[in-house]
């Protein structure tokens, strides 16, 4: 995509191609277009569609172009505010509505799987939160608390276990939660775009949204090259948002992230790095993830962008890394770089925005959309059936705000990410 090798990388080359589509021409009718193709447009449309909904989706690139083809791929379950400050900041009744339905839901993306058939490398053996030092033991442990009391499955390991499960010594412990997985970010995506044909609905990529207008009872969503009119507007674009919708973008702060990706290990090693392969991160400021896919690379990723002196920056930190996680791999060769964006908001907890009379969306993430996108789509699909009043869902309506020095606090992280891999590097 965007003829750039770093913009999808290995997801890119690896993931099965996805369905044809063509961009919108002429006028189209329908009882709701859905503007995204990421987890949570696809989401939408295939619950509204098997249910009977005559449906267009409008995407302005390809299917996964913006968060859903450039991420990790580990499912995860909740958010990573802790649960019990949920409650707090959302209220009793949306605090533990919402880590009811996001700390089942990965439950729902397997099982999507299962349902389309989706090829997309799906792993169920668990994610590993990585605890560096004493606290980010202690961090895992009540991360751990608060999620028993709740009867998630999830279990602190301690270091011995942890390095056998790694193949590295560098942790204090780790939190297993056998919730979670891992996944080919994109082609999950592609797959789902694949079922959303199936089940009837009109795709149509390359249809950049530029207006919409509101004509009688209805929404009129005009493209370069024709328009949809519908009684509702799914809003799907999330941190990628452009056009109309550009204020959900404006809403968060984009959080840089970058992975590398080795040659495949040998035989051998892979029986000493992630054997399980179980997805993992670290408890630091500026973490670290690891996982493997299902050819064998070992896919390790940090915070910062691959750009100007990013590039040579991140990409020294990462071979150093790898050495000291994982000496056995040696000078191992990488074989693809990409990097995107996460849409962070002031809280670390995602929003649901009503934007106009039958025009709504769900959005910031904060680095955890594959489980709440697909969530987020299927409660989206129930609201507009007329299935889960608004009092029903899982977040309340809140406006849209832009934070104070948004664009400040993105260089920031940028430089900042830089400046602490460009001193890691050396130490």
């Amino acid at each position: 995509m965007l003829n750039d090798p770093r913009s999808h990388g290995l997801w890119e080359k690896t993931a099965p191609p996805p369905p044809a589509t063509r961009p919108l021409s002429g006028e189209l009718f329908a009882d709701v277009v859905v503007v995204g193709g990421g987890y949570t447009g696809l989401s939408t449309a295939l619950h509204l569609a098997e249910a009977g909904t005559n449906v267009v989706l409008l995407e302005a690139s390809e299917i996964g172009f913006g968060g859903a083809g450039r991420n990790v791929g580990l499912i995860n379950a909740g958010m990573w505010v802790m649960p019990d400050d949920l409650p707090g900041e959302l209220g009793p009744v949306h605090g533990e509505r919402l880590l009811d339905l996001l700390g089942n839901g990965p439950t729902l993306v397997m099982e999507l799987i299962e349902k389309h058939g989706i090829a997309c490398e799906l792993e169920r053996n668990g994610t590993l939160h990585c605890a560096v030092g004493p606290e980010g033991l202690k961090e895992i442990e009540e991360r751990a608390r608060q999620w028993s009391k709740r009867g998630a499955p999830v279990t602190v390991l301690d270091a011995r276990e942890t390095e056998r499960r790694i193949g590295s010594s560098a942790y204090a412990g780790a939190l297993l939660d056998m919730r979670a997985g891992t996944l080919q970010p994109l082609a999950y995506a592609r797959g789902l775009a694949h079922a959303v044909v199936k089940a009837g609905v009109a795709v149509h990529t390359g249809s950049r949204v530029i207006s919409t207008e509101r004509n009688g009872a209805k929404w009129v969503v005009s493209t370069d090259g024709g328009r949809v009119s519908a009684d509702w507007i799914v809003v799907a674009t999330d941190a990628y948002s452009t056009g109309p919708w550009e204020k959900v973008r404006k809403e968060q702060v984009h959080l840089p992230y970058f992975n590398f990706a080795t040659v495949p290990l040998g035989d051998n090693l892979r029986k000493s790095v992630l054997p399980g392969r179980e997805g993992g991160w670290d408890t630091k400021e500026v973490l670290s993830s690891f996982r493997m896919d299902r050819a064998g690379r070992l896919v390790f990723g940090s915070v910062g962008a691959l750009r100007n002196t990013g590039l040579a920056i991140h990409k020294s930190w990462a071979r150093r890394s790898l050495r000291k996680l994982f000496p056995q791999l040696g000078d191992i060769p990488f074989e693809c770089e990409w990097y995107g964006k996460i849409g962070m908001t002031d809280n670390a907890l995602p929003r649901f925005h009503k934007l106009a009379e039958n025009v709504v969306g769900f959005s910031g993430y904060n680095g955890r959309g594959i489980a709440p996108g697909t969530v987020f789509g299927k409660v989206l699909a129930g609201h507009i059936l007329g299935q889960i009043s608004e009092a029903d869902l899982p977040l309340p309506v809140t406006d849209i705000v832009e934070p104070s020095f948004r664009a400040v606090k993105e260089m920031w992280y940028e430089a900042g990410a830089q400046a602490a891999h460009f001193v890691g590097a050396r130490t």
